[in-house]
């Protein structure tokens, strides 16, 4: 039987490559519970390594994927420029393309051969900003890095809270890779809201941005902070607890989810990585893209010669439960709907968890 090529592009080196290390372990579990098989096929992954945003390295390994090593799906994708690059190149080929981690909102609606099984910034930043509401925090000013996704974070959450009769004090846009959060923080001082909303991507940026709001006494201000949950990204959650204890966040993925699903997902991650390795929202994403596959691939429509449009239109209106809940593919955009949960950073049982405490059932991507 001949394998089941998928062609997988991702961070692998540079300042982002842990992300490379949990598409890989998500895929990894997944395959190790399936006999390393997608719809009774051996499976072989090919890995490009695109260290960050990089789009035009994107699409040349996209191509060569699809001209030279013939392969079946194109997946990964961290960051978003990459992913319509990419996207082009799948359209034009007509391979279906796996999103794993992009979250611009617009993906899906420029490649037909996309499908989605991250999530979008809208679609976690809203939830919090209802969520804002609820609580009587009407008077918040934001923080976003200055990039297209920092963009869609600010604009998603500034809607959400002006629908609910909030309003914004503040819009502060700070550049990639900034440092030096003094003048921020300085201008929150006096500005004074109820709260503040930060989105700055995952690594170093939040964990940098909490240090300068607690060693800057921002605390005790009486200023409520929110961010999404790539601030608090579990896989290196560990390393920047203190900082974080007590952040409300909104995601759709939490290490410490209860569901039997995520309790076989994280026992069996712990068994082959050790308690090093934490799986993160970049590793439920590969684990599902596979579980995804195994079904679009394994629906009655998929027999016999069925082609890229026939296993595309099989992705369309998917469902299944995921280690974060049940997730499904939207029947007409093929993006994702899932919960999106508020959670809060807490020390249990000696390790920093982000523990759910409401949700938000099916969200959807609210700008399709």
């Amino acid at each position: 039987m001949r394998p089941l090529r998928i062609g997988v592009i991702g961070s692998w080196s540079g300042p982002y490559a842990a992300g490379g290390r949990q598409f890989d372990a998500g895929m990894s579990v997944w395959l190790a519970a399936h006999n390393q098989r997608i719809a009774g096929r051996p499976v072989e992954l090919l890995r490009r390594d695109v260290p960050g945003s990089a789009p035009e390295q994107a699409r040349r390994h996209a191509q060569d994927l699809v001209e030279s090593e013939r392969v079946d799906l194109l997946a990964g994708l961290d960051f978003s420029s990459n992913a319509y690059a990419v996207g082009a190149v799948a359209t034009q080929a007509k391979v279906p393309l796996l999103v794993m981690n992009a979250a611009s909102s617009g993906i899906t609606a420029r490649c037909p051969f996309a499908v989605r099984v991250s999530f979008t910034i809208a679609q976690v930043t809203m939830p919090l900003a209802r969520w804002a509401i609820q609580q009587g925090l009407r008077d918040v000013c934001t923080v976003v890095a200055d990039y297209a996704s920092g963009v869609d974070a600010e604009s998603a959450f500034v809607s959400a809270v002006t629908a609910g009769g909030g309003r914004i004090g503040a819009m502060l846009r700070v550049p990639l890779n900034t440092l030096d959060y003094s003048a921020y923080m300085l201008r929150l001082r006096e500005l004074r809201p109820q709260a503040v909303f930060f989105f700055l991507p995952s690594g170093q940026m939040p964990a940098t941005f909490l240090k300068f709001w607690r060693d800057r006494g921002m605390a005790d201000t009486g200023i409520r902070l929110l961010a999404t949950g790539d601030a608090t990204d579990d896989h290196y959650l560990e390393g920047i607890g203190e900082l974080a204890e007590g952040l409300v966040t909104s995601h759709h993925y939490s290490f410490a989810h209860e569901s039997a699903a995520n309790r076989r997902f994280t026992a069996a991650f712990e068994t082959e990585y050790g308690s090093h390795l934490r799986p993160g929202y970049f590793a439920v994403a590969a684990h599902d893209a596979l579980a995804a596959a195994d079904a679009a691939m394994s629906a009655p429509a998929m027999r016999g010669s069925a082609g890229a449009e026939q296993l595309v239109d099989a992705f369309r209106g998917l469902r299944f439960e995921s280690p974060r809940g049940p997730i499904e593919i939207d029947a007409h955009t093929r993006d994702i709907v899932q919960a999106v949960y508020i959670r809060r950073t807490e020390r249990l049982d000696g390790r920093w968890i982000n523990r759910e405490f409401e949700r938000f059932e099916r969200v959807r991507e609210p700008a399709l």
